[in-house]
């Protein structure tokens, strides 16, 4: 790539001078050119990852899926089977640093898991290998840094390593604390039956949420904690009467036996679902309206008002030719006469 920066002397002489890159020539400010630069690359990686699912989705089927389901899912040996997650581990992380992306390794299991060859349970280790896998590209990137900033480099990659760690160590080594494969299967179950909770979820807890703590952040500590806590607070008390009420409700009051004292929004995604029904119905109608008045303007009403297209007639305004009458004479065939 061509030098940004032609020193003169030394690096504080240096003048700046334009890169070459695609937009050098426009007028258009840094910040709109990188907003069309990423919304760019996400479209064509989001479109990569829908391609690679549907091309997995096509080819993995019959003998090649029996054979995919038999050796993932098998359990190491007897004495072993307690370490068969952690050498699922070792697969993800080796496999995402043969590809150099996490994203791509857990898009192509993706479809493995919903066309039922791959177990939840499974790939739920390959995972949380492919998380530590993805940590190697900025291990390999600091050593190759220069000798002065090699210990900040490797200080910023091994930080990204052990966060990765220590969410295994919290998340896996114990049986009860794998709770992501429950939250997994439950919110799993939410989003087959209203097909529309998956945008939800996405909206409230990648946008909505995010941005809500960090304006909360923005005002000070003394906001974030004054509005956090309470609702952390209220959080785990749902959570707790969650768990009593699934396995000990006797222990629970009467009225706490069960959410039904709630108003039925507060409890159950029917009402909102019925709002959403309602609201696709209208776009549907909507829809349907401007394909009708996009009908009135097509060729075939061309034809009605007398404009030249002959290959297009309409069938109710064609009119059968008259049958002839069964009393009309039929003149007599002559016999042919041999030469």
């Amino acid at each position: 790539m061509p030098n940004c920066l032609e020193s003169a002397g030394n690096f504080s002489s240096a003048m700046p001078q334009k890169c070459n890159h695609l937009f050098v020539d426009s007028s258009l400010p840094d910040l709109a050119v990188g907003l069309m630069l990423l919304a760019g690359s996400l479209t064509v990686l989001c479109t990569c990852l829908m391609m690679l699912v549907k091309l997995l989705n096509s080819v993995l089927k019959g003998q090649v899926a029996r054979a995919i389901q038999k050796v993932i899912n098998t359990d190491l040996p007897s004495p072993f089977g307690w370490a068969t997650g952690y050498f699922a581990m070792l697969v993800g992380a080796g496999m995402t640093f043969v590809m150099q992306s996490s994203s791509v390794f857990t898009s192509a299991i993706t479809p493995l898991v919903g066309l039922g060859m791959i177990s939840l349970e499974r790939a739920y280790p390959l995972t949380l290998g492919s998380n530590i896998g993805t940590t190697t590209t900025a291990i390999l990137a600091a050593l190759a840094s220069p000798g002065d900033k090699l210990a900040s480099a490797l200080q910023i990659a091994l930080c990204h390593f052990f966060f990765n760690i220590s969410g295994i160590l919290l998340w896996y080594p114990l049986p009860c604390t794998r709770l992501p494969i429950r939250m997994a299967k439950a919110l799993g179950e939410q989003t087959a039956k209203y097909r529309w909770f998956a945008v939800f979820y996405l909206i409230i807890c990648f946008l909505l949420l995010p941005s809500l703590v960090f304006g909360l952040s923005v005002a000070g500590w003394q906001v974030l904690v004054g509005v956090g806590s309470p609702f952390l607070i209220l959080l785990a008390c749902v959570a707790v009467i969650n768990i009593m009420q699934s396995r000990s409700p006797d222990r629970l009051p009467r009225w706490l036996q069960s959410w039904d004292f709630l108003p039925y929004w507060l409890h159950s995604l029917q009402p909102l679902d019925g709002l959403m029904t309602r609201a696709m119905a209208c776009c549907a109608a909507y829809c349907s309206g401007s394909q009708g008045e996009c009908k009135k303007k097509s060729p075939e009403v061309k034809v009605r008002k007398g404009l030249p297209k002959p290959s297009v007639f309409f069938l109710e305004e064609w009119s059968p030719p008259p049958r002839l009458s069964s009393q009309v004479n039929i003149l007599p065939t002559q016999p042919a006469s041999r030469l």
